[in-house]
C-alpha cells in the first residue's frame, strides 16, 4: 500500500507560515511506498506524473471556464486597460468608487514558466482618484491616507452582505470597501483568493475557456466585475515594479521567486504606512503562506467574538475584590481579560467606565486587580462586560524569516516534524528553478535528486538550526508534484489567504503570525455522487468537483438537489449566482454553471428536499448506486436524516460546516468511522418562558419576545381567523372537542381580531398600533410592578427583584420620539396589510403621521388585583386551564358567529410570514421597535435594526473564505474516498478558525464495536434476511446466532412480544404481512424490504444491541 502524504506549511509567529501537515494518502496496487515503487517503474511513473501534469495544466484551462457561465455580460467594465512597453508616461483615469482592487499576473517577475515565455499583466482598481502607469521609475498609485483604508463611511447593502456583516460588523466592512488590494499571479491559487475577496467586497477574478492563451488579467476583467458590482477593476499590463505597490493596503503574490519577494517585502516594510505583504504558493499537495504586516501591526479585535458579559450578584470590599455573578450562565472570562462595570448600585465607584483587569477567573466569579476596601458597599444590580484590547504584532521580514522562521503553527500533531522540512523544501525548489529556469520534471529521478541535493546544502548552512533528518522520500514526492496545481489545494489556501487579506485591511482577527495515476482519475470520472444543497458550500463543491473531473466519465453522474430559490443575500457568498438569477431555483442555476465550467460533467439538478417525504424520489435503488454523498446543508435535522440514509445504505458521507470564520469537516466512512449523529452538540439553552414574557434581562430576550409577538399578531391570528371563516362549523366542533386552554386562547384571539380590533380604514390601523404600544410598554409594566412592587420579597424573604431580574418602568408615549413613532408606523402598515387596506402615501411623512397618531384616544389604565403573572421558570405555557373552559368556549363561538355575520362575503385576512431579508417590508422595523421599546422598559441597551435582524432572524454568520477552505479540505478527502481501500489513520477531520488562526486535524473516531460470541458489529452493520420469512423463521434465524428475541417492532407498533400469549398465534404469518395488518405499513412498489427493530437477550439473559434487520420480501 503506497501513500502520498500531503504537507501544508504555515509558519507561525515571525516567519514563514506552515499550515501543518495535512495527510492525504492514496492506495495503489501494492504495499510499497510511492517513491520506492515507481523508482523501479520509471516509464510507468513518468506516464503517471505526465498525466498529473496534463491534469494540472488542464486545471488552469478548465478553471478558466469558471467564468464562461457569466453570460450574458450585462455590465460594462469601469476602468481602463494600459499596455505600455515604452518609457514614456501614459495616463489613464479610473472612475472614483467606493472600493478598489488590483489583480496582477506577471510571469517575468515570478518563477520561470515551462515554455520560457514572459508576460506582464495586472488588474487595478482605485477609489481615490486616478491611476497613472508609465515608466517603472515613476509609476505609482496615490498612497492611501491610512494603512487600514478607513476612508469616508460607505453605504453598505445590508440585504446583500447581511451574513458577512454578522461576522465583520459595519466598521470592518467599511474598511474593506475603502481598501486597495493587489494580487499577483493568476494561476489557480490567485483565482481562488481573488474570488473570495471580491465576494467580501475587496476584489475578485476568474477566466473562461475561450480566453486560454490571452493575458489572464485581461481575459478575466469583464467576468470579475459580475461577481460584485461594488468593485472597480482595471488592468495594468506594464511590468510590475515595487514603486507601484505604494497605493495598496495589502499585496499578495502567489507565483514569485524568493529574490523578488524579498525585494518587494523590504519595500512594503519601509513604506509609510507599511503595506501588508503576503506570499503564498501551492505545489502539488504542499503549500505555504508567509505574512508580513509590518514592524507594528495593530489587531483591534483578535477573535471577532462578541464581548462576554455577566450579571453581578455580589461584590466584596476586599483587595483583590471578589465579584460573583448569577449562576444561570457560566462566565467566559479568562485571566488577564479587561472588563468594565455598569448599573452597579452601592459600589458606584466601579461605574466609571475604566477597564479593569481580571486576576483569577472562575466559572461564576472572578477576582479583580482592584482594592475595593474603601468603596461603597455593594447593594444590588450590575453588569460586567469584557473590553476587547488592541494587540500589537511585530512581524519579521521575509529575508530574516527564511533563516529563522520561528515557531510553527501545527495542525496535525502526528506530523510535528513536517513544517520545518517543508520550509526547507520550498527554498530548495526556488533555488532549483533559479538555476535551471524550470520546475522539476514530473517523475524525473534526476530532478528529484537535484532538489534533494540543494535542500541538503541549504540545511548544512543553517548551523545550529539545521534539521537532523531531511526525509529524502518526502522531498522526492515534493519534487514530483511541484508543477501541479490541484483545485482542492487552491480552494483551501485561497480561503486562508483571502482571510489574511481581510485582516490586513481591517485589523479584524489575528493574522497568521508568521498527484495521481490514471486509475484514480478514472475512479473520479466514473463516480456517482449525490450532493445535498447548492448554497454557499454547494457552489464551492460544484466548482471543485467540476475542476477535479469528478463524474465526467461515461459511467459517472452527479445529482444535486436543493428546494430553495436564490435570494439577494446569497450573492455575497454563493458565487455561481448573479443578480439576474434571483428567484430561480438554486440547484438548476448551479448545475448549469458547473456544466459550463466543465462541459464533460454529467449533472442532474433536482428541487426536492431530502427527507422521508421524498423517499419515492431518492429510493433504495438511488442510494444503493451511489459512490459518495457530499452534504452542503445548513441545518442539523437535514444532516441527521442524510446521515441515517448513508448509515443504512453504507455510503461514505463527507460533512462540513461553517460559522463565521470557523469551519469544520467530518469524514463519515462505512465501518471505519463513527457516523455524524453519533455525537451531537448539547441543545442551545432556552430562556424560560416567564423570563422572556415578564423578566427579560438582555436584548436577546427582548428580540425573542418581539418575534413571537410579531408572528402571533400578523401570522398566526390571521391564519386562525381564515381557518374559522373557511369552515365555521368544523372549526367550532374541533375547538369544542379540544376544550382546553389553548383552544380557548385561539378563540379569544379570533374574536378580538374580528370584533373590537377589526380594522376598516387606515386610521383604524393607526389606532390599533397606538393602543398596542400602550398595552405592551405601559399597561403591562404598570400591572407587573403593581403585582410585584420594587420592594417585593419572595416566599423565602429574599428581594423579588434581585439579579438577574431587572425592575421595569412604564414607557410614556411621545410622538416626538422617533422610536415610538416608527414603531407605530410599522405596526399600522403591517396591520393594514393583513386586512387588505390601502396604505396612503402620507404615512411616511413624520409630521402628518404624528398628527394622525395624536387623534387616537387612549383609555386610562388601572392595575387590577389578583392578576396572576407566571414566575415559575419551568412553566411551558402562560395559559392555565379552568373548570369552566367548555362554557367559555361555547360563549366565544357564539360571539364569533355574530361577528361573522357582519363581515363582507368572502372576507379573508392576509397572514404575513416573517421575511428578514427585505428591508422595505417593515417586518424588521416592527420587530426592532418591539424589542427596543421593551429594552427601554427594563433599562437594557438597545440595538440597531441590523443587529436585531441577526438575532431575531437567526442569521448564521458566513463568509466566503471559511467556506472555500472547508470545501477544499473535503475535496482532498474525496480523493481518498473514491480511491478506496484506505485505513482509518489515512483520513482527517478538521476544525479551523481563520480568525485566530487555528488549524486542528485529527483522525476520525472509530465506531463502537459490539461483540457476541464470535461475531462483532457496529452501527454500520445491517442484518439482511431474505426470502420473505415468517415470524417463526425470523426468530429461529436469530436463535441460530445465540440470540433470543423477546420483542419485534415496526415503527411504533409491536409485531411480537414474548410476554403476550396471543402473539404466538402470529408465528406462521409472514413478517411483512404482520407489518401491513398490525402496523398499517404501506409498502410502495419501489420498496423491496421492510425494516424491523428486534430486542434480544443472550443465553445468560443479558440484553444485546443488535443491528437493524431488513426483511426482503421482493
Amino acid at each position: 500500500m503506497s501513500r502520498l502524504r500531503l504537507g501544508l506549511g504555515l509558519g507561525f509567529g515571525f516567519g514563514f507560515l506552515v499550515l501543518a501537515p495535512i495527510v492525504l494518502s492514496f492506495l495503489y496496487q501494492n504495499s510499497l511506498d510511492l517513491y520506492d515503487y515507481y523508482s523501479n517503474n520509471n516509464f510507468l511513473y513518468a506516464f503517471v506524473l505526465l498525466l498529473l501534469l496534463i491534469i494540472s495544466m488542464r486545471f488552469c484551462g478548465v478553471f478558466s471556464s469558471l467564468l464562461h457561465y457569466m453570460l450574458p455580460r450585462k455590465r460594462a467594465v469601469e476602468g481602463v486597460v494600459v499596455d505600455d512597453d515604452s518609457s514614456d508616461n501614459a495616463g489613464s483615469s479610473i472612475k472614483k468608487h467606493r472600493l478598489g482592487c488590483l489583480v496582477a499576473s506577471s510571469a517575468t517577475e515570478t518563477t520561470a514558466s515551462s515554455n520560457g515565455k514572459s508576460g506582464n499583466s495586472s488588474i487595478v482598481g482605485n477609489n481615490r482618484g486616478s491611476y497613472h502607469s508609465g515608466s517603472s521609475s515613476s509609476s505609482s498609485v496615490p498612497p492611501p491616507t491610512m494603512a487600514l483604508g478607513d476612508g469616508n463611511p460607505q453605504d453598505i447593502d445590508e440585504d446583500l452582505h447581511s451574513r458577512q456583516l454578522a461576522v465583520y460588523g459595519r466598521e470592518t466592512m467599511r474598511r474593506l470597501f475603502a481598501s486597495n488590494i493587489l494580487i499577483s499571479g493568476m494561476q489557480g491559487l490567485g483565482a481562488e483568493i481573488a474570488k473570495n475577496l471580491i465576494l467580501a467586497g475587496v476584489n475578485n477574478f476568474i477566466f473562461s475557456e475561450n480566453d486560454v492563451g490571452k493575458n489572464r488579467a485581461l481575459a478575466s476583467i469583464q467576468k470579475l466585475q459580475e461577481l460584485n458590482n461594488a468593485v472597480i477593476i482595471s488592468t495594468l499590463t506594464t511590468k510590475l515594479t515595487k514603486e507601484q505597490l505604494s497605493g495598496f493596503q495589502a499585496v499578495v503574490f502567489t507565483d514569485i521567486n524568493f529574490e523578488k519577494a524579498i525585494e518587494f517585502n523590504d519595500y512594503c516594510r519601509s513604506h509609510q504606512p507599511p503595506i501588508s505583504f503576503i506570499k503564498a504558493e501551492v505545489r502539488g499537495l504542499f503549500g505555504s503562506v508567509f505574512c508580513d504586516f509590518g514592524p507594528e501591526f495593530t489587531v483591534f479585535d483578535v477573535d471577532g467574538e462578541e464581548p462576554h458579559t455577566g450579571i453581578i450578584a455580589s461584590i466584596s470590599n476586599d483587595n483583590p475584590a471578589l465579584i460573583s455573578c448569577v449562576d444561570d450562565e457560566r462566565l467566559e472570562f479568562q485571566d488577564g481579560d479587561f472588563v468594565v462595570f455598569s448599573e452597579v448600585h452601592g459600589m458606584t465607584e466601579l461605574n466609571d467606565g475604566k477597564p479593569r483587569k481580571i486576576k483569577y477567573a472562575r466559572p461564576y466569579s472572578f477576582t479583580l486587580e482592584e482594592d475595593t476596601t474603601n468603596f461603597g458597599a455593594y447593594e444590588k444590580g450590575g453588569i460586567v462586560t469584557q473590553v476587547k484590547q488592541p494587540k500589537v504584532l511585530n512581524f519579521k521580514p521575509l529575508r530574516e524569516a527564511l533563516n529563522d522562521p520561528g515557531d510553527f503553527l501545527l495542525s496535525d500533531f502526528s506530523k510535528f516534524d513536517r513544517p520545518p522540512l517543508l520550509h526547507l523544501a520550498f527554498q530548495a525548489l526556488d533555488k532549483f528553478i533559479s538555476e535551471l529556469g524550470r520546475f522539476p520534471v514530473a517523475g524525473s529521478e534526476e530532478d528529484a535528486r537535484k532538489l534533494i541535493s540543494i535542500a541538503i546544502n541549504i540545511n548544512e548552512k543553517l548551523g545550529d538550526g539545521r534539521l537532523e533528518d531531511i526525509n529524502p522520500k518526502l522531498l522526492g514526492q515534493f519534487a514530483f508534484g511541484a508543477r501541479a496545481v490541484l483545485n482542492p489545494m487552491a480552494a483551501m489556501f485561497g480561503g486562508i489567504v483571502g482571510q489574511e487579506v481581510v485582516k490586513a485591511c481591517s485589523g479584524k482577527f489575528h493574522p497568521l503570525f508568521q498527484v495521481f495515476g490514471s486509475k484514480l482519475q478514472k475512479k473520479l470520472e466514473d463516480a456517482i455522487v449525490f450532493m445535498v444543497g447548492s448554497g454557499a458550500l454547494g457552489c464551492e463543491f460544484l466548482k471543485n468537483v467540476a475542476l477535479m473531473g469528478v463524474s465526467c466519465g461515461k459511467q459517472g453522474k452527479l445529482t444535486i438537489t436543493d428546494d430553495d430559490v436564490i435570494e439577494k443575500s446569497n450573492l455575497s457568498r454563493q458565487f455561481l449566482f448573479r443578480d439576474w438569477n434571483i428567484g430561480q431555483a438554486k440547484s438548476t442555476v448551479a448545475a448549469s454553471v458547473a456544466a459550463s465550467i466543465n462541459p464533460s460533467l454529467h449533472i442532474e439538478a433536482l428541487q426536492n428536499r431530502v427527507g422521508p417525504e421524498t423517499e419515492n424520489v431518492f429510493d433504495d435503488t438511488f442510494w444503493e448506486n451511489l459512490s459518495v454523498v457530499i452534504n452542503a446543508l445548513d441545518n442539523v435535522n437535514a444532516r441527521l436524516y442524510v446521515d441515517q440514509r448513508c448509515l443504512y445504505f453504507q455510503k461514505p458521507l463527507l460533512e462540513s460546516g461553517t460559522l463565521g470564520a470557523k469551519c469544520n469537516t467530518q469524514m463519515v466512512i462505512p465501518h471505519l468511522t463513527e457516523n455524524y449523529g453519533a455525537s451531537r452538540d448539547p441543545p442551545e439553552k432556552q430562556a424560560p418562558m416567564c423570563t422572556v414574557h415578564s423578566f427579560p434581562h438582555n436584548i436577546d430576550h427582548c428580540l425573542t419576545w418581539a418575534r413571537s409577538e410579531f408572528e402571533g399578531l400578523l401570522e398566526k391570528t390571521p391564519a386562525e381567523v381564515n381557518a374559522y371563516l373557511s369552515n365555521p362549523g368544523e372549526y367550532a366542533s374541533a375547538t369544542r372537542n379540544a376544550g382546553d386552554a389553548q383552544a380557548r386562547d385561539n378563540l379569544e384571539r379570533v374574536l378580538e381580531c374580528l370584533d373590537k380590533e377589526r380594522c376598516e380604514t387606515f386610521q383604524d390601523c393607526i389606532t390599533w398600533a397606538r393602543l398596542k404600544f400602550e398595552d405592551y410598554f405601559a399597561n403591562r409594566v404598570k400591572q407587573l410592578i403593581y403585582t410585584f412592587p420594587e420592594d417585593a420579597a419572595t416566599s423565602t424573604g429574599a428581594p423579588f427583584w434581585s439579579a438577574p431580574k431587572r425592575f421595569p418602568h412604564p414607557l410614556p408615549f411621545s410622538a416626538a420620539d422617533p422610536g415610538h413613532l416608527h414603531f407605530v408606523m410599522a405596526a399600522s402598515i403591517l396591520r393594514a396589510e393583513t386586512f387588505g387596506i390601502p396604505i396612503p402615501d402620507w404615512v411616511r411623512n413624520p409630521k402628518k403621521f404624528a398628527e394622525a397618531v395624536d387623534k387616537v384616544m387612549v383609555p386610562e389604565f388601572q392595575p387590577k388585583k389578583g392578576v396572576k403573572i407566571v414566575t415559575d421558570e419551568k412553566a411551558t405555557s402562560l395559559s392555565s386551564a379552568s373548570v369552566d373552559d367548555a362554557a367559555v368556549i361555547d360563549d366565544l363561538i357564539r360571539k364569533i358567529e355574530q361577528c361573522r355575520n357582519s363581515l363582507l362575503p368572502g372576507f379573508r385576512m392576509k397572514p404575513i410570514q416573517f421575511e428578514k431579508d427585505d428591508d422595505t417590508n417593515y417586518h424588521m422595523d416592527m420587530i426592532a421597535g418591539l424589542a427596543n421599546m421593551r429594552a427601554r422598559n427594563y433599562s437594557i441597551p438597545e440595538v440597531d435594526k441590523l443587529k436585531a435582524k441577526f438575532i431575531a432572524g437567526r442569521i448564521i454568520p458566513a463568509i466566503a473564505t471559511s467556506t472555500a477552505m472547508a470545501t477544499g479540505l473535503v475535496c482532498l478527502e474525496l480523493y481518498k474516498v473514491l480511491d478506496g481501500g484506505h485505513k482509518l489513520e489515512d483520513y482527517r477531520n478538521t476544525f479551523a478558525n481563520l480568525a485566530l488562526p487555528l488549524f486542528s486535524m485529527a483522525e476520525p473516531v472509530p465506531p463502537k464495536v459490539i461483540k457476541h460470541r464470535d461475531m462483532n458489529w457496529t452501527v454500520w452493520d445491517r442484518w439482511i434476511v431474505k426470502d420473505n420469512p415468517t415470524l417463526r423463521e425470523l426468530l429461529q434465524w436469530l436463535k441460530d446466532k445465540g440470540l433470543n428475541a423477546y420483542s419485534i417492532s415496526c415503527g411504533s407498533c409491536l409485531l411480537y412480544n414474548s410476554m403476550f400469549p396471543r402473539h404466538r398465534e402470529r408465528m406462521d404469518k409472514k413478517v411483512v404481512d404482520l407489518a401491513r395488518e398490525v402496523a398499517k405499513v404501506e409498502l410502495p412498489p419501489y420498496r423491496r424490504h421492510l425494516d424491523v427493530v428486534v430486542a434480544c437477550e443472550d443465553d445468560e439473559d443479558n440484553d444485546i444491541d443488535i443491528p437493524q434487520i431488513s426483511i426482503y420480501f421482493r
